[in-house]
């Protein structure tokens, strides 16, 4: 089982690298692919030095499984051609997830949809992810007609850039600006490009992935998505409005069997979830399960996931995983 992952040497790369050793994914070779200025670099996997590698030099070696994490631009050009020589493309960018002929999968919910002919298989975004974990099981329940979800997301998601000016500001030092204003102390609503309805390119994706990834568009979604001067975990407040009335005992009971979902929903002891809590973990967190006492069959809820984990790279793994387990590559 050759492996290739595309964006070794970024944030979500080196995430990728650590939780394919957690989950002892049983590869037999290991390819680090980055771009040209980072070939030759040197980087450790399970105490074994490797050396990265060029995106061409990657093709020419046919790995099964290729796991990108290198931006939209970088998939749109690379992941044909690792396609055409009979590699799996698990792509963590935006570049081919509303693609109609490409699957977005959360592995939870979708993996079963996956064949060997799959040859791009798109990660959904982070946001989304923790989303539909929680949506999911609800809504094969009591199904959903709207859902309106403000987003509290980490700095994190933005990249090294906007890490290093979060922790340049809270030390004091002038340095590169990743967001058009300070983030320390403040809270931008503005994540992604501004589109032309209004909305950002976020906010759209929360809208359009929950429809593709549960294959039901007889429900919306409208977001808010929000930057915070968080280093790391994504936060949601959701909003969900069901055709048909609901018992909160059996939403907490639904949400704790889903596979990957943990609730934490106990106001008598302050027990809700925090990203300091989700640091470093697969799961995806809800609480404060309340109803909303405005409108009928409504549900407030707060979820929370690590954005590097399960938003990205944890689930880009277990797609592996599935496919392996298979039989599909």
């Amino acid at each position: 089982m050759k492996v290739a992952v595309i964006g070794a040497t970024g944030m979500v790369g080196e995430v990728m690298l650590k939780v394919l050793a957690e989950r002892n994914f049983p590869l037999t070779e290991l390819l680090l692919v980055a771009s040209e200025r980072s070939v030759g670099k040197k980087m450790n996997f399970q105490g074994k030095e490797y050396t990265v590698i060029g995106l061409a030099d990657a093709v020419a070696a046919k790995p099964n499984i290729a796991i990108f994490s290198a931006g939209g631009d970088t998939s749109l050009e690379w992941a044909p051609k690792f396609a055409e020589v009979g590699t799996t493309v698990v792509d963590n960018s935006s570049a081919w997830r509303m693609d109609p002929t490409k699957k977005l999968i959360v592995p939870e919910i979708n993996a079963h949809e996956l064949t060997a002919q799959d040859k791009i298989i798109a990660n959904p975004n982070c946001s989304t992810i923790q989303l539909v974990m929680c949506l999911h099981p609800l809504h094969q329940k009591y199904h959903m007609k709207r859902v309106i979800v403000s987003t509290y997301q980490s700095v994190s998601g933005t990249g090294v850039k906007a890490v290093k000016q979060l922790e340049n500001e809270v030390a004091g030092v002038q340095g590169e600006m990743a967001y058009p204003y300070p983030i320390g102390r403040n809270a931008l609503p503005h994540c992604d490009v501004f589109l032309e309805n209004g909305y950002t390119k976020e906010e759209m994706k929360l809208a359009r992935e929950p429809q593709k990834i549960l294959d039901d568009r007889t429900f919306s979604v409208s977001a808010t998505a929000v930057r915070i001067p968080t280093a790391g975990g994504h936060s949601e407040s959701v909003n969900v409005e069901f055709e048909n009335d609901f018992d909160l005992n059996e939403v907490r009971q639904l949400l704790n069997d889903m596979p990957g979902v943990t609730v934490q929903d106990n106001p008598d002891t302050n027990t809700y979830p925090m990203p300091i809590y989700a640091h470093d973990k697969d799961e995806v967190f809800v609480g404060r399960i309340r109803r909303d006492e405005t409108q009928r069959n409504t549900l407030n809820m707060w979820i929370v996931a690590d954005n590097l984990r399960k938003g990205a790279a944890t689930n880009a793994v277990q797609i592996s995983e599935y496919l392996v387990e298979k039989g599909l590559v």
